[in-house]
């Protein structure tokens, strides 16, 4: 599957002051930064739409292997413009893409590959409740938003593309921060350095050996969204009978079934969660958030000497 990137760089930075991309955040720039982390996660092209000091921006990036697409007429439009220029130049060159405007610099790799893993047509980053970047659009959406009449930008687009958009919790804050204003800046820059070096916990539960974990509970959540173990396979690129080999080894170390499965009639066959699947998905979910809350409040009393 041909994965993309349209990073949306046609803007004048009015209200910054100063032209956003190419501030620096750490040691490169927001853009380079962007770009970096689309490439860490493996994406395959990756198109930017230029306008205001278009020339100097594309210099800066030069030698980074980036398609770049001019909006010429930046001064009199939106960021939607600018977006269904990079969306029809990318409709017939991949089969899905990662939508971000390029002040959005923060969000990690890891984020971008959960994203990829959904598999699904829409689908946006979720933390602490709001909705952040990058988009993942299916390249068959492209056509539909492209034609619609832009009102409410391209967030309106997306809502009438005829796809639900799927969110995706993450718990990476840097979805959110943006470069709009010089205050927004500081705080993208307060946001940057905390996170320079921080705790990274991952619970297993184990009896001999480790047998549920972040990708078990992935497996469980996306059965219990879709109602089809083939689906929820599919989405985290998985293949069927491995899904259920994890299921059944799952059931076997707790001595009780975790996923129900029914037969097909009128309404087709599905697969849906027990009460005890649910209650451990609850249960590892909670538990989960309370060890990493414990491991961020205290990082600083271990180690902050040191950093």
């Amino acid at each position: 599957m041909k994965t993309a990137a349209l990073i949306v760089a046609a803007g004048m930075s009015s209200r910054m002051g100063n032209f956003k991309p190419m501030l620096n955040i750490g040691s490169i720039s927001i853009a380079q930064r962007v770009v970096a982390s689309l490439q860490q996660a493996g994406v395959d092209k990756i198109v930017m739409v230029t306008g205001y000091n278009a020339v100097q921006l594309e210099r800066h990036l030069t030698g980074l292997g980036i398609v770049f697409l001019r909006n010429e007429n930046y001064e009199h439009t939106q960021m939607f413009e600018s977006a269904c220029i990079g969306l029809s130049y990318l409709k017939d060159k991949c089969d899905r893409l990662l939508f971000t405007p390029v002040d959005i610099p923060l969000f990690t790799s890891a984020t971008v590959q959960t994203l990829l893993e959904s598999s699904v047509p829409l689908a946006c980053p979720v933390c602490d409740g709001k909705r952040g970047h990058p988009i993942l659009i299916s390249a068959s959406l492209i056509d539909r938003i492209v034609e619609d009449s832009g009102s409410d930008g391209l967030r309106g687009a997306l809502g009438r593309c005829g796809a639900p958009m799927l969110e995706i919790p993450v718990e990476d804050r840097g979805v959110l921060h943006d470069a709009d204003t010089p205050e927004d800046y500081k705080a993208l820059l307060r946001y940057h350095n905390e996170q320079l070096i921080r705790p990274l916990v991952s619970v297993s539960l184990v009896r001999e050996l480790p047998f549920f974990d972040q990708r078990t509970a992935m497996l469980l959540r996306l059965v219990d969204e879709t109602a089809s173990v083939r689906t929820a396979c599919q989405r985290m690129q998985m293949s069927y009978s491995s899904g259920w080999n994890v299921i059944h080894a799952l059931e076997s170390q707790l001595n009780h079934p975790l996923v129900q499965r029914s037969q097909g009639g009128a309404r087709g066959g599905g697969s849906t969660l027990t009460k005890d699947g649910l209650a451990l998905l609850k249960q590892y979910d909670a538990y989960s958030t309370a060890v990493r809350d414990f491991a961020a409040e205290h990082f600083g009393e271990y180690f902050g000497g040191l950093f």
